[in-house]
């Protein structure tokens, strides 16, 4: 968000520019402080506001849940406590700070982001990133620090726009909080001219476990890309944009044992080689996204979806990326792997004015494609069970600073021999949230 400061925020930020162009001018004149007159602050202020602008925005989400069954286990804003079927609590509340620095074209030079989230559990950070423009080609930048994957939609689709409460069950445990430390090459033309300015593509090399880890636990590093189309219109009332993406990873195996499934069997099956220490276990996950808008006169509607399948390592409890390096006793523990795919798909409508919004959402995660129903059973934990959630809302503006949602989730579970699934779990929640923004 661009926008002009007030004056003594102003004044606080022309003082801190002021303090670091002081050195140099001193280096010029030969003079002392006092010797800045009016005039040569004068111009160091025009300059400011040319070249620079910062920006500060924020959103806060607090919100009233409630689910059917007391303790249970939730994706809308993590587990509910034992004894607990109803909370109030504060999903986000984030604030950023936005700094841009322009050339005398007006071409961008640098851009970074500070993001911060801040709730009853504790304070973290969610952005730290600067990015870096060329301006020959005008087509170009890299990006490094802490930021979102490029890969999807919905991974890199922020909170605050996000129409339900969360992200599917899929990326939640896949990409746990997005975002990953390493750095990033766009091609993105900014000319607006031919068909390339509707093209962006992004490439980059991260650490992999995410912004949960401590550290860095291997050598191993993930390659992630996607290839973009961005708001293409087909036709006058029909406009499309969609991806393509790769996710190129793994994780060192710290264990000779690792166990896959056996097609036949139907169970998981353990390759205890001494070989398999050191090396590198797949992660490796492709997806495909589209989304298609369509203007009314008073609205619009608009359809999305989103498929991702691939191979995924974690333990046998939890199929969500290790942060750690997975151990029990002071020892590691086997790694399994596993075969996965999921989808989701929204259909949304707005209501006579772009103030009212109904939305409708269906996806499913099956974290082990291999087995399924009656098959789960000895030797397989809740990690291995597939979920189809169907879930809608309701969303209104009543200003353009204050959303309210509504919203409504219904998961269902694939009944197994497992127990306490071997019936579709009482998990039905229901959310009210207000965010405020500014």
């Amino acid at each position: 968000m661009k926008f002009y400061l007030n004056p003594f925020l102003k004044a606080g930020f022309f003082c801190l520019f002021l303090g670091l162009q002081v050195p140099s001018v001193l280096a010029q004149d030969h003079g002392s402080l006092t010797e800045i007159d009016t005039t040569t602050a004068r111009k160091l202020l025009s300059t400011f506001r040319k070249y620079e602008y910062i920006g500060i925005g924020g959103y806060i989400q607090p919100q009233f849940q409630w689910i059917q069954t007391k303790g249970a286990r939730n994706f809308n804003g993590g587990d509910f406590q034992p004894n607990a079927s109803n909370r109030y609590m504060m999903r986000r509340g984030r604030i950023r700070f936005d700094y841009a620095r322009y050339d005398k074209f007006n071409n961008p030079k640098l851009y970074f982001i500070f993001q911060f989230d801040g709730t009853e559990r504790g304070i973290f950070i969610r952005d730290f990133w600067g990015r870096i423009y060329e301006n020959k080609f005008n087509s170009f930048y890299l990006t490094t620090g802490m930021f979102a994957r490029p890969f999807g939609f919905e991974v890199g689709y922020g909170s605050p726009d996000r129409e339900s409460p969360e992200r599917g069950r899929m990326s939640q445990i896949l990409m746990r909080v997005e975002r990953d430390f390493g750095f990033m090459g766009t091609f993105e033309p900014r000319n607006k001219t031919g068909f390339l300015k509707y093209i962006k593509f992004d490439a980059g090399v991260f650490n992999g476990q995410g912004v949960n880890a401590v550290a860095d636990f291997d050598n191993h590093k993930d390659v992630i890309s996607r290839l973009s189309l961005k708001h293409y219109k087909l036709a006058p009332k029909l406009i499309v944009s969609g991806s393509i993406s790769g996710f190129f990873g793994g994780m060192e195996q710290f264990t000779n044992k690792i166990y896959r499934i056996n097609g036949t069997a139907k169970q998981f099956t353990v390759d205890s080689s001494a070989s398999n220490l050191g090396k590198i276990a797949p992660r490796n996950y492709y997806g495909a996204d589209i989304q298609v808008r369509i203007p009314n006169r008073r609205g619009e509607t608009e359809f999305r979806a989103e498929y991702i399948r691939g191979t995924q390592t974690a333990v046998q409890s939890t199929t969500e990326t290790p942060a750690v390096i997975p151990m029990e006793n002071s020892k590691p523990i086997p790694l399994y792997i596993r075969n996965f795919d999921g989808a989701y798909f929204y259909f949304l409508q707005q209501l006579g004015s772009k103030k009212h919004q109904i939305v409708l959402k269906y996806d499913w995660y099956d974290p082990n494609k291999k087995v399924k129903n009656s098959q789960i059973g000895t030797g397989f934990t809740a990690a291995d069970i597939r979920f189809n959630t169907f879930g809608f809302g309701y969303l209104t503006y009543l200003n353009e600073n204050v959303r309210l949602m509504l919203w409504y989730e219904m998961p269902k579970n694939e009944k197994t021999n497992l127990k306490d699934y071997t019936e579709d779990l009482k998990d039905n929640n229901f959310t009210c949230r207000v965010q405020y923004r500014f």
